[in-house]
């Protein structure tokens, strides 16, 4: 095994230079990371390692060699001969990678098929692969579907997918984004442990937390260009760069140091039970005072949304009781933006109609919506724009916008910045702080990311297997926790 050596790459989309001049080698035995802001150009850099480039995208290279093999001149078939036999990819979101029709064995027999190995025993190789990387009862989940199994199982399967074909390199593009800090830490020991065995890993992500964690040496990129590179102590202690300053400061969350007032009882949760195909929510019991910020956080699968989702009146719960002391407007941000946006209006005529359904007549929401886009930071221009034509922190604060159109006292935000980079979530963090002191906002904040509710919550609830097993101020939940599982989340998320 020889791992990769690239020189001077140079990417080009629509004649637009988007990645310029990368020089980049991972040696056996080796993780190396890239980190950087959405479109500086980490995935494009990846993916050419891989012949994976978009439509439109045009490469030039001085060398690339993966595992000894000159790529730089491969033509697509070539490049079937090199994708899962010297080198795989695991992307980002393992429930779209993988084929939902598609049991998990076949998905990760696949790359041998198509290689032509392990003839004869590709189910016990199986087996093999999904115990290598901890997955649970290998052998049953190897039957599952994707979508039977949770979030950090998913991607435990992907790895085990892109390592059948025993490749020598393996690409981690935003492996552990958005998984819960258990997950994620397990999922980053593993990618870590794959490297000392041997290969050459390549780990992309924008979060300096996680590098920390995984990365021998780190790379910074900015607009398509290397600007830092260093062992990871190196860069995390001493960088040179006042961009991987403000990188890792921002992957620190900062504790929220003034804590809301506590008002007046505005919501009184009694023994809420909710069930589906198995229990959800068990028996949840808490109150949410006027003017503070309430956390839920937990592991994927916890009934932390299925939480939220009864306080806005989504889902009905099937015991127990929500009582408001008086009728509130509620509002919710969703997770994802993209998806909760109508792809065919633009971002104007979505907040215009939510203008509309909160009764504000049709004079006035022109206005209405060049005065929301305002206060979240958002040019007016952008309101002729459809969603998939903004940036994810531009969507994230159009879908707040969107959700202050109806004049919320109450706003619950699922997961809202778990999938954007850091200097961006910290500016809408600081926007969601800026809101609740101007419009008196009470908040619930879901999110699996410990550092997060530190920064913006005064309370928490700790949940597990849809049962609250921690409650309290976040500075004692989180100094002092009390149930063992709360104490893991804390190992976790340091």
């Amino acid at each position: 095994m020889t791992g990769v050596r690239l020189r001077g790459l140079r990417i080009e989309i629509d004649a637009q230079s988007v990645v310029d001049g990368v020089d980049l080698d991972v040696a056996p035995g080796e993780c190396i990371a890239i980190v950087g802001e959405s479109g500086a150009g980490k995935s494009l850099t990846a993916r050419a390692l891989l012949g994976m480039l978009p439509d439109g995208a045009h490469m030039t290279v001085d060398e690339l060699r993966i595992d000894g093999t000159d790529a730089a001149a491969l033509g697509e078939n070539g490049w079937r001969g090199l994708r899962g036999r010297r080198i795989a990819l695991v992307s980002q979101d393992a429930l779209a990678a993988l084929d939902p029709l598609r049991r998990i064995g076949r998905e990760v027999a696949e790359p041998m098929e198509i290689h032509g190995l392990h003839r004869g025993r590709r189910d016990e190789r199986v087996v093999q692969l999904l115990e290598s990387v901890s997955l649970p009862e290998a052998e049953q989940r190897a039957r599952s579907h994707p979508h039977e199994l949770s979030g950090g199982m998913r991607q435990r399967a992907l790895i085990a997918s892109a390592l059948a074909g025993d490749p020598a390199v393996l690409v981690a593009d935003e492996a552990t984004t958005a998984l819960d800090a258990t997950v994620q830490a397990r999922i980053l020991s593993l990618l870590r442990s794959i490297a000392d065995q041997g290969r050459a890993v390549l780990f992309i992500s924008h979060d300096f937390a996680a590098v920390r964690r995984v990365a021998d040496r780190v790379l910074v990129m900015r607009e398509g260009r290397i600007i830092e590179q260093g062992t990871v102590a190196e860069v995390m202690t001493s960088p040179r760069e006042a961009y991987t300053r403000a990188l890792i400061a921002a992957s620190a969350a900062t504790p929220r140091t003034q804590i809301g007032e506590a008002g007046e009882v505005l919501l009184q949760v009694r023994a809420v039970s909710k069930r589906f195909e198995r229990p959800a929510v068990v028996e949840a019991s808490f109150t949410l005072a006027s003017g503070r910020t309430l956390g839920i956080v937990g592991e994927s699968g916890s009934a932390k949304t299925t939480l939220a989702r009864m306080l806005v009146g989504a889902e009905r719960p099937d015991e127990g009781s929500l009582d408001w002391t008086r009728a509130q407007r509620v509002q919710l941000v969703h997770q994802n933006p993209l998806g909760a946006f109508d792809p065919r209006w633009t971002v104007g005529r979505s907040i215009s109609e939510a203008l509309q359904a909160a009764g504000i007549p049709g004079g006035g929401r022109r206005r209405a919506v060049v005065r929301l886009l305002s206060e979240v930071g958002l040019d007016e221009a952008l309101a002729a724009r459809r969603p998939r034509q903004l940036s994810g922190g531009q969507r994230q604060r159009a879908a707040i916008a969107r959700a202050l159109a109806a004049d919320p006292q109450v706003l619950v935000l699922d997961e809202p910045v778990s999938a954007l980079d850091p200097t961006v979530r910290a500016r809408v963090l600081d926007l969601l702080s800026r809101l609740q002191v101007e419009r008196q906002l009470t908040m619930v904040f879901v999110s699996h990311d410990l550092a997060v509710i530190a920064a913006v919550c005064d309370d928490v609830l700790v949940m597990r297997d849809g049962a609250i097993v921690e409650q309290g101020r976040v500075a004692d939940v989180f100094t002092a926790p009390q149930h063992p599982f709360t104490r893991e989340l804390v190992a976790a998320a340091l």
